[in-house]
């Protein structure tokens, strides 16, 4: 059985003491370090750490942590956020015509690999909700069209509201996000792409990607912002392909790679993993 345990993500100025001040706060309230990582990025001079807690002897929670850290955290600069291993977070899913990232994400999540709690899935599409059927999650059409994307927005974001959702995941969602709604989720609405950009924006990318022989194709997960997928990279790949592979091979492997690269960016943020500083990510992986 799993342990329970409080995750503490730090950013802060990278000067002496941090670490030795971090180990102190946690053994004075009795807790016990299970995992600890750090990073110091001498071009920002900026600190990163995330350390995980075992809270069965741990004498702070969720009401007492934020009071009896303040005076480290005021000290160092910090900015700091702490999750609580016994609270799952909770998923929404977005699609649209393509289910492999789809089925592969709630795959992944009954079979517990991800531990989250899925409410919904949403979807442009009617036809997603065979694929989403057999896994036994609400699938919500909300079909959208440029006379109704802001009324269709509205609806998502009650949906998200209703469900207490904490993050979102563009499986292959082919919609591009308001900043309203994009303001509302930051750093917690994951998108999955290609990773041609910029040189094969636009439909068909392996078709294009195919007609200039490129010999090595990719996936890139990030987290969402305004500027249109120029957000922090949460995770990549790459794989090798040649004159021998056609338009089919491309996306066959491609898709194999949207699927894993999403996966593991999904995992990341689920086991808090993932600091982020001038649109750049740092993983503790």
């Amino acid at each position: 059985m799993a342990l329970e345990t409080a995750r503490l993500l730090i950013s802060c100025p990278d000067v002496k003491g941090i670490i030795a001040a971090v180990a102190g706060f946690i053994a004075e309230y009795d807790g016990n370090i299970l995992e600890a990582d750090q990073h110091s990025d001498p071009a920002s001079e900026e600190f990163f750490m995330r350390v995980e807690v075992q809270l069965e002897s741990f004498r702070l929670n969720r009401k007492t942590f934020g009071q009896a850290w303040a005076h480290v955290a005021d000290k160092y600069r910090m900015r700091w956020r702490v999750y609580w291993g016994n609270e799952i977070k909770r998923m929404a899913i977005l699609a649209s015509k393509e289910s492999h990232c789809l089925s592969d994400i709630l795959w992944r999540w009954r079979t517990g690999e991800l531990r989250v709690e899925v409410p919904f899935v949403a979807g442009n599409h009617a036809e997603m909700a065979e694929q989403v059927e057999p896994y036994g999650v609400p699938f919500h059409h909300l079909p959208i069209t440029k006379e109704t994307k802001q009324q269709q927005e509205a609806a998502l974001l009650n949906l998200l509201a209703e469900h207490e959702i904490d993050f979102v995941v563009l499986a292959r969602y082919m919609q591009i996000l308001s900043p309203e709604l994009v303001a509302r989720y930051p750093e917690r609405i994951i998108n999955i792409h290609h990773s041609f950009l910029p040189a094969f924006a636009g439909p068909r990318p392996y078709h294009h990607a195919f007609d200039r022989g490129v010999k090595i194709i990719g996936a890139t997960s990030h987290y969402v912002t305004d500027c249109l997928d120029e957000g922090p990279i949460i995770a990549q790949s790459t794989m090798p392909v040649d004159h021998r592979d056609t338009v089919e091979d491309l996306i066959r492997k491609g898709r194999d790679l949207e699927r894993v690269v999403l996966a593991n960016a999904v995992r990341h943020h689920i086991e808090d993993e993932i600091l982020v500083s001038q649109n750049k990510t740092v993983v503790f992986d």
